[in-house]
């Protein structure tokens, strides 16, 4: 696979806070930084945003604020300030890991039919997706609050700084979001809050190059900036995102007791203490000579672990990336986890007692020993867990690709690797404070019952998290105490492949983070084997054909992968996805 060579910024110089400003915490406590922090990300001002706390003494929690914020802005059609998002941060004091949940969660008042029509059929996508219906209680803000209180060390006031100087002064249309104005069509693109926002005042929208302000957004961040994440709780902000949710058409129930309510999910363990009890707790289980850590439930992380354990069955390493039989596990990998994920996976207590039954080693043995190498599979079918008191129903959940991705090792040696969304393209279309409403809850399942009658585990429930392919990933050595990779990826159920094969890249064939991230994109899930044929090697391609497979030659899939990896020397160096706008800044690249 021919190399990327990594692109790197120039850190913009943002105005300095005063010693004297409300909330300045004084610079006694650091320590002079040990190792060169690092960023990756979609956007590269918001990159630059995140350096910038960085090489101020900040840790990942701090630079993730300052991440976020701008990505908000810049980046509205993937993440933002009302949406939710998963943290795995890694303390390189404690040797702690810790997962965080910033998953939106349904109204307290959802019943399992929001998304079924007055017919009893589920609503057309376009019509759920712009629906009040559509949103969550958003969870980024509460989880970047939380994990900040937990790592931070600059003050939470001071973070907000690029954002709002983007905001009132002007930020650039990207490429990427320039080309979802002029030429896609999506459901979210027609509501009267997009028309406004983007409209270029001659009935068209924005184009690249275009610079646009953003006042509202800059308030916003203000109020966040003075008032933590309790702005999202109450006053202003909370009431009229309770108002625009409640909105016609289907207006979605939400109260300000729903978001004066939400609770931040955050677990911790030391991932050499790892046990095979995985329930309520960041997922860590060993892959070959390393250990892998990600989110627990409702994120997709265990879904990942799961293809890992059924890969691990067979040398990949051995094999290598130009082997046509490589590739081919990581296909099946990826349809026997699709075919168990959506079947079992879900918000629910049942689940999360299969949990330790899902991972075990003995049973992704059996899944792994369906496949015959050299020759295509059948369509998998979900397997038998080995304690199952329940058989859920088929999923029958609709999820596009509209996320971001990014991952901060900061200069005391901490990592984050977080995953944040606001669902599809402009969430629900539904605008306030400058930002867009989530469409999270359209994750859930749309029928909350299999065509036989079986309940789905991800069906709608009030106070329930939707279940997400969102999957931030940390790889340990052996002993659990030394970093060696972070990653993680948008794409909606797409995630989980985009995932899979880049840690197979880097774990098993040993490449740098970038070419990992270049590799092509297979998403096998059913019938379905999607290939990036132009990335892939021919004779791969043909060995593939020659064992029976039936592929779909796709390009430009909707990854925007992410990830560092470490060297031998110790560093780190970074991959950012060609396939988006992301780049790998490091902390001497000044």
């Amino acid at each position: 696979m021919p190399r990327f060579v990594v692109k790197t910024l120039h850190v913009v110089t943002l105005v300095a806070v005063a010693l004297s400003a409300p909330g300045f915490v004084s610079a006694s406590w650091a320590k002079p930084q040990k190792v060169e922090p690092i960023v990756a990300a979609a956007e590269p001002v918001a990159v630059e945003a995140g350096m910038a706390v960085l090489k101020r003494g900040g840790t990942a929690a701090d630079a993730a604020v300052a991440v976020q914020s701008v990505l908000g802005l810049v980046e509205p059609q993937s993440s933002g300030l009302g949406g939710g998002a998963f943290m795995l941060y890694y303390d390189a004091a404690t040797g702690e890991i810790t997962d965080y949940n910033g998953r939106e969660v349904a109204p307290a008042s959802a019943t399992a039919d929001r998304f079924l029509g007055p017919d009893g059929k589920s609503l057309p996508w376009p019509t759920a997706v712009t629906s009040g219906r559509a949103s969550g209680v958003p969870g980024a803000v509460f989880m970047l609050d939380q994990a900040h209180k937990d790592h931070g060390k600059l003050a939470w006031n001071t973070l907000f700084d690029a954002g709002i100087g983007l905001a009132d002064t002007g930020f650039t249309v990207s490429k990427r979001l320039g080309n979802y104005l002029q030429n896609r069509d999506f459901p979210q693109k027609t509501t009267a809050d997009t028309k406004a926002y983007f409209g270029n005042g001659q009935g068209g929208f924005r184009k690249t190059g275009d610079v646009m302000t953003n006042p509202a957004y800059g308030d916003t961040l203000r109020a966040l900036a003075a008032q933590r994440s309790d702005a999202f709780r109450s006053g202003p902000i909370a009431e009229a995102i309770v108002a625009r949710s409640n909105a016609e058409p289907l207006p979605g129930g939400m109260t300000l007791a729903d978001l004066a309510g939400y609770k931040v999910k955050s677990t911790t363990i030391k991932p050499y203490k790892a046990t095979s009890d995985y329930r309520g707790r960041p997922l860590c289980v060993p892959y070959r000579v390393y250990i892998v850590c990600t989110t627990n439930v409702p994120s997709g992380g265990i879904a990942v672990l799961q293809g890992l354990r059924i890969a691990e069955a067979y040398p990949l390493g051995q094999w290598g990336v130009h082997d046509p039989r490589a590739w081919q596990v990581l296909i099946e990998a990826e349809r026997l986890m699709y075919a168990d994920r959506d079947y079992y996976e879900g918000d629910t207590p049942l689940f999360a007692a299969q949990q330790t039954a899902y991972l075990n080693g003995n049973y992704a043995l059996s899944r792994a020993a369906s496949i015959t190498i050299g020759k295509a599979g059948a369509t998998p079918k979900a397997g038998q867990l080995p304690v199952v008191t329940v058989q859920p129903g088929i999923d029958a959940t609709l999820e596009p690709a509209g996320t971001t991705h990014f991952v901060i090792r900061d200069g005391y040696g901490n990592v984050l690797s977080m995953t944040t969304t606001v669902e599809s393209i402009f969430g629900s279309g539904r605008m306030v404070g400058g930002f867009f409403l989530n469409n999270q809850l359209t994750d859930f399942s749309f029928s909350p019952t299999a065509p036989d009658g079986t309940p789905a585990a991800n069906a709608v429930a009030g106070g329930k998290h939707p279940r997400s392919s969102m999957a931030p990933v940390i790889v340990f050595d052996a002993t659990g105490r030394k970093v060696v990779a972070a990653v993680g990826s948008p794409g909606g159920n797409s995630i989980l492949s985009y995932n899979l094969k880049t840690l197979i890249g880097v774990l098993d064939w040993k490449l740098p983070m970038q070419d990992a991230i270049n590799l092509p994109n297979v998403v096998a899930r059913g019938d379905s084997i999607r290939i990036e044929k132009e990335r892939m090697e021919p004779k791969v391609w043909d060995g593939l054909v020659a064992m029976g497979y039936q592929m779909t030659a796709v390009s430009g899939e909707e990854s925007g992968l992410n990830g560092i990896l470490r060297q031998k020397d110790g560093s780190f160096d970074g991959g950012s996805d060609p396939r988006r706008s992301g780049v790998v800044m490091k902390g001497g690249n000044e």
